[in-house]
């Protein structure tokens, strides 16, 4: 969205709820907020040692229902991939964020990879995730050209390719990292934070998985101590 379009919309709103034009003052408050971003309260477990972290991470995300696979490098990727469509009885095809291209997904015979927009057939979808949060065992999805937004949602099996170091404490770190890698004015088109499948119990109360969006959700979580070269802030 243009500046210009933003500025008309944030206008309409304010003749709506029949305020003015925003005080200078209140505009000069709002400038030094916004360039010198503060954090609220962080619980103590979120700032822990960077091994403590991603051990947490790794107990919260499978707590709400992920399954997380460590391995020590990225060359094994392929093999984690078709190991995971045999143990869940899947096809032998996947669909993968352009953005992992040459990232060692390839490294296998056995799975037929396409690498773009997922489709309503395919099954299995594969993207990079931004950071994580250890405080929640939440993934950071951000979505750009090379990573379709679509990927987290539409494929019934969602695989997430994370490296530890961008396993972080707490959401703020997300913001944080996302104002540093972008800065102000180029923001990731959207930012969809994840914990676990998706399930709802909102038809008499009972748990459905898949309603909204994968009913698995299998993490790959890299050791080598390697950011991801399309994420990395």
């Amino acid at each position: 969205m243009s500046t210009d379009a933003k500025t008309l919309i944030l206008q309409r709103i304010r003749r709506s709820m029949g305020r003015g034009p925003l005080p200078e003052e209140a505009k000069l408050s709002l400038q030094r907020r916004l360039a010198d971003p503060r954090p609220n309260l962080i619980p103590a477990r979120a700032r822990a040692d960077h091994g403590a972290l991603v051990r947490l991470f790794i107990e919260k995300a499978e707590a709400v229902g992920a399954t997380v696979e460590r391995i020590g490098d990225s060359d094994r990727l392929g093999a984690c991939l078709a190991d995971f469509l045999k143990r869940h009885n899947l096809p032998g095809h996947a669909v993968a964020a352009p953005a992992l291209q040459g990232s060692g997904l390839e490294n296998t015979e056995l799975v037929t990879l396409r690498f773009g927009v997922p489709e309503a057939s395919d099954q299995t979808g594969i993207a990079p995730a931004f950071r994580a949060i250890a405080e929640t065992g939440t993934l950071a999805m951000i979505s750009g050209p090379d990573i379709p937004a679509t990927m987290n949602f539409l494929p019934d099996n969602h695989i997430a390719i994370l490296h530890e170091a961008d396993i972080v404490g707490a959401m703020e770190d997300v913001f944080a990292a996302l104002r540093k890698k972008y800065g102000s004015a180029t923001m990731p088109r959207t930012l969809n934070f994840i914990s676990g499948p998706s399930r709802t119990a909102d038809i008499e109360q009972k748990i459905v998985e898949g309603a909204h969006g994968p009913r698995r959700l299998h993490i790959v979580l890299i050791g080598n101590g390697q950011k991801n070269a399309e994420t990395d802030g």
